[in-house]
């Protein structure tokens, strides 16, 4: 039987509509030395071996077109504000946003993300995100979102566009899981968003809306693109990814 605390907790400032990352961890640091397929977003937040409190390059926007989407991005799903993990430019860095979930008890999870990544390299050091969802309590992940910027596309899926200007991109993007088979369960978002490891071409992603109901449309460029997992079931180990070759 698995027991949790006495309490139950919701996620904290969710939809980053406190204007700040109170209820996240952050981190960041320079990913030159290190291959796309070694990647670990723990190793750059506080306490990691990558981990530098001056290279925290993640920021709490507001509504406005992301830079190099050809104009179809809006920086915020929902609300105010959301989270843009890493920065716009180029350096060879990686930030990190991660948030704990404990005893959650609602049936449905969601949360919303949207990418920006230049094009240039092969899948193993192309600018790149690692976005997962892990159930803690049974060490499983429900959600894998791996994609780079390797040249030609071979790193990216169907939902992304590629811009003018080099960058693929995507609509925002809504994850959508059932567990009401796992109440009472700990639960982990992490996001890891970086530029490439030889250091010239950015790559950053932004979150939105992470709670227990749907996040209601923002200013939205369409068409809008919903990823639904897990409906009717609880997905786990549930992967969607691209891995890096």
């Amino acid at each position: 039987m698995v027991s949790g605390p006495a309490f139950s907790a919701a996620f904290v400032n969710g939809g980053f509509e406190d204007g700040n990352f109170g209820g996240w961890t952050t981190g960041g640091g320079s990913r030159a030395s290190v291959n796309n397929a070694s990647l670990d977003p723990a190793a750059f937040l506080p306490g990691g071996s990558l981990y530098n409190a001056s290279l925290n390059h993640s920021a709490i926007v507001t509504a406005g077109i992301a830079p190099h989407t050809d104009g179809n991005l809006n920086q915020v799903y929902s609300g105010t504000y959301s989270a843009r993990v890493e920065d716009t430019t180029f350096g060879g860095y990686a930030s990190v946003i991660k948030q704990t979930v404990t005893n959650y008890t609602d049936p449905n999870i969601f949360f919303a993300w949207a990418a920006v990544l230049e094009g240039a390299h092969g899948t193993n050091s192309a600018a790149t995100f690692i976005l997962t969802l892990t159930d803690d309590t049974l060490g499983t992940t429900l959600v894998n979102r791996q994609y780079n910027a390797a040249s030609g596309g071979g790193g990216v899926d169907a939902r992304f566009t590629l811009s003018s200007d080099g960058y693929y991109y995507t609509a925002w993007q809504i994850e959508q899981l059932d567990v009401s088979a796992a109440q009472g369960h700990d639960f982990t978002l992490s996001l890891l968003a970086s530029d490439c490891q030889p250091t010239g071409h950015a790559g950053y992603v932004y979150l939105d809306g992470f709670g227990a109901t749907t996040p209601p449309g923002g200013s939205v460029p369409e068409p809008a693109t919903l990823a639904l997992l897990g409906l009717g079931a609880l997905g786990l180990g549930v992967s969607r990814r691209r891995k890096s070759a």
